[in-house]
């Protein structure tokens, strides 16, 4: 009677039964706690006022517990901005990237996760062999025959210790860090095309105020070409102001490159060559100043910023890395299985095998220990670069805070010295039309004024550019985008 052969259930079950005890077994190494917030309510060293200065007749508030919404840039009321940052978020080609890069995370993770099945494989053979006795010690003809064998295996590393658990915990936190790294692209992209937008516009601005300059200027020259030629003065001031008006003329080129590249900026960003790119014209004035501004908590920074949470995955993944080097130092169980069918032409023959192999390290000149002595100071130096990046954000944001309430102080001043530089230049002007006043006044009046209309344009763009340096500073409200720009989701 011919034994019977085991069946694929009960191998099937012992790997399932080991599987189930590698998984009920503990983890070595420290499990990852989430870093505590810094304490305080406040970031900044001193309470924010209820509103800021008032400038230009505009005001800005900080309000505890306004929320950072995805779509902040539509305070700012333009359409124009909000159809262009649309563009940009739809066919950037650096947030494509970022979000190729979180897909092969993913994909490392469902892959790493095959650790925890048993691996199966089949094997089939077929060769021609011969086998030839010995001559005077085995008696027998020689014979060819045909060797054709089939089979089955199974194996299935029991993870004891935890290293494959800790494992893919370290590949779930790098999958944590593309993602945040996809938000923070997001952020960037956003807060650097609103950002060129305005730059764009007060450079606009700017040659406006030039041109009115140079307006004014020509008017001055044909007055004082008048007077010379009736003989009441020099040409010699006729050629100063000449050469003011050239030198004026000379700033509106540079002006007009920058304006340009901005445009050439926007391009590479919606993911177009210069060529390509077609926007319309925005105007500083179309541009509106968001009100009600957010500040954030100390525990709401560190749970939103992209760079923040990056640093944070980064720790996990190192801290993981540390159980994952010191399972490596404990034995390895290893079981194996496997069931064929042999056939030489004479009749199929079965053959089947059940095994059970432990490795454990026992001399490895140190390079196990040093493994995880490695891991240990890679994890305290992530630790070290989480809290810089948490004191690099909150220094960022502190900065913000207070620029923005400078901002207003400033433009204040600017539009207090627009108006006084206006009110001399009309009086030296008429004073100059009349014959009272020299045309070293009108030179003098003409630089004042100019500057300060193109300083109040600077602060007005400043002031613009600093709220969306504030909504970036605070995480731009990538947890609240839309599934469709497929951000991805963890919670903060």
């Amino acid at each position: 009677m011919r034994p019977r052969h085991p069946t694929w259930r009960p191998l099937l079950a012992s790997c399932a039964f080991a599987s189930g005890v590698a998984v009920a077994a503990c983890a070595v190494g420290p499990d990852f706690v989430r870093p505590d917030a810094p304490k305080g309510a406040a970031i900044t060293d001193r309470s924010l006022p209820e509103s800021t200065v008032v400038a230009d007749g505009k005001a800005q508030r900080f309000v505890v517990g306004q929320k950072v919404t995805a779509d902040w840039w539509r305070l700012f009321a333009s359409p124009q901005i909000d159809a262009i940052v649309e563009r940009c978020i739809a066919d950037n080609a650096s947030l494509e990237a970022a979000r190729a890069n979180l897909r092969v995370s993913q994909d490392n993770v469902r892959a790493g996760y095959g650790v925890f099945f048993p691996h199966a494989g089949l094997t089939a053979g077929a060769s021609r062999e011969k086998y030839n006795p010995a001559p005077g010690i085995i008696q027998g003809p020689a014979n060819a025959f045909n060797l054709l064998t089939v089979s089955a295996n199974v194996s299935y590393a029991l993870d004891l210790w935890g290293g494959q658990r800790r494992q893919i915990e370290s590949l779930r936190a790098q999958m944590d860090d593309e993602r945040y790294a996809l938000a923070g692209t997001y952020v960037m992209l956003s807060g650097n095309v609103v950002n060129t937008l305005i730059a764009q516009a007060a450079y606009r601005a700017e040659i406006d105020a030039t041109q009115a300059s140079i307006a004014l200027q020509r008017e001055q020259l044909r007055i004082t070409r008048a007077q010379a030629e009736g003989g009441t003065i020099s040409m010699a001031n006729v050629l100063s102001i000449q050469s003011q008006i050239a030198s004026t003329e000379a700033t509106l080129p540079p002006l007009e490159t920058k304006i340009d590249q901005a445009a050439n900026l926007l391009a590479t960003l919606s993911g177009r060559t210069p060529g390509e790119w077609r926007q319309p014209t925005i105007s500083l004035t179309d541009i509106a100043l968001p009100r009600d501004l957010p500040e954030a908590l100390p525990s709401e920074l560190v749970r939103q910023r992209p760079d923040i949470l990056m640093a944070e995955s980064v720790l996990h993944a190192a801290r993981a890395n540390i159980g994952v080097a010191t399972a490596a130092m404990f034995p390895s169980l290893t079981l194996n299985a496997s069931y064929g069918l042999a056939s030489t032409g004479g009749g199929p023959g079965s053959l089947w095998s059940l095994a059970a192999g432990v490795t454990q390290p026992v001399f490895q000149g140190g390079t196990l220990w040093y493994q995880r002595k490695a891991a240990i100071d890679a994890h305290d130096a992530a630790l070290a670069t989480y809290r810089q990046t948490v004191l690099s954000a909150f220094e960022q944001v502190a900065d913000t805070l207070r620029a923005l309430q400078h901002d207003a102080e400033t433009l204040h001043a600017q539009t207090e010295a627009v108006e006084a530089a206006e009110g001399a230049m009309k009086l030296v002007q008429a004073n100059y039309a009349a014959g009272v006043g020299n045309y070293l006044q009108v030179l003098v009046a003409d630089g004042q004024y100019l500057l300060a209309r193109v300083g109040y344009v600077q602060a007005v763009a400043q002031r613009l550019q600093d709220t969306v340096a504030l909504y970036v500073a605070l995480g731009g409200g990538w947890w609240d985008a839309p599934k469709e720009r497929a951000l991805g989701s963890v919670a903060r």
